[in-house]
């Protein structure tokens, strides 16, 4: 599948009083590998932004580099204004993270945690205790919480100092399907609250549900970008309904439905159809069904996602965790 680069942002952009972080033609490599390669990002004030991807995609290493951890070969990055390669001491107070390797000692309670990583701008942890459901385990000890209760710790301890940008790499990685919407919740609460947030995930169902906008990417290189409805729009397979005909008159009842708006393709199989078509084919399908006088039993319905467009991005290679 020919993938074609996303248009370079022009020099104007960063005139933008909204923007975070700033990126152009950022490159990175080990020896001879490259592992980002001239790659462009925006991240505006008070969004979500998602990077996704395949193993090895570089999007770990492009969030390490923004935050002063890795130094860049090439390319220019502003985050807040800064560069993070020489203002990493301005930057630091500025940002909150939640790295894959965050991890705490089992013994450690929340509340010396909270004394920790307290800075010049904390606020105490109190209301970001409460805000998060975890008040009532301040004394408790880290290793006693279970593992939704141990990534919202996380999140306090990344917004203690009333960061400007919150950096959270594979948050929920590893958390059952509970604990998961508990920590979705959470972030959620964040978008809500208008903080800026930089989410890495290979959680596709995380990002639909959490981000603006996504940044795909593969071999450290930035497939497409855009909001997930954009990327699925461009990117994944058409919509699927399927349904056995009412009784009656088969004949006009198929013509009736390839009329429908957004119906591409109708296959009948004996009494059996297969509807495909755009997204908004199953609101037209459903509403025929319903003036038809009988909603099928066996109504299906296959809506194209995010991980479809990832999919079709990357011209069907099977997708991992990064």
């Amino acid at each position: 599948m020919d993938i074609t680069r996303p248009p370079r942002p022009s020099p104007d952009d960063d005139a933008s009083t909204d923007q975070v972080v700033r990126v152009r033609g950022l490159r990175k490599s080990y020896g001879d590998r490259v592992v980002v390669d001239d790659v462009d990002l925006d991240v505006h004030r008070g969004e979500v932004l998602g990077i996704i991807g395949t193993n090895g995609a570089g999007k770990t290493t492009t969030v390490e580099i923004l935050q002063g951890l890795r130094r860049a070969d090439a390319g220019e990055v502003r985050v807040l204004g800064l560069d993070p390669a020489r203002d990493a001491d301005r930057l630091r107070p500025l940002l909150g993270s939640q790295l894959q390797s965050s991890r705490l000692p089992d013994r450690m309670r929340v509340d010396e945690a909270l004394h920790l990583f307290s800075g010049p701008r904390a606020d105490g942890g109190e209301t970001l205790l409460d805000r998060f459901g975890l008040a009532h385990r301040r004394g408790s000890a880290f290793g006693s919480m279970s593992g939704g209760e141990q990534q919202r710790l996380f999140l306090v301890l990344a917004l203690l100092n009333r960061p400007r940008l919150v950096v959270l790499d594979e948050l929920t990685q590893g958390l059952d399907p509970a604990a998961r919407r508990e920590v979705w919740a959470a972030v959620s609460r964040l978008r809500s609250d208008g903080t800026t947030v930089l989410l890495v995930t290979h959680e596709l169902a995380e990002a639909e549900a959490l981000c603006d906008r996504v940044v795909a990417m593969r071999d450290g290189r930035v497939l497409d970008a855009g909001t997930p409805a954009e990327l699925v729009d461009r990117h994944a397979g058409r919509a699927e309904i399927t349904f056995t005909l009412p009784a009656g008159r088969p004949a006009e009842q198929l013509a009736e439905v390839r009329a429908l708006p957004g119906v591409q393709q109708v296959r009948r199989t004996g009494d059996r159809l297969a509807v495909e078509g755009e997204r908004a084919a199953i609101a037209h399908v459903g509403r025929w069904l319903v003036g038809a006088g009988r909603v099928p039993a066996d109504l299906r319905v296959v809506v194209p996602d995010l991980e479809s467009a990832l999919l079709g991005l990357l011209g069907g290679v099977e997708r991992t965790a990064a």
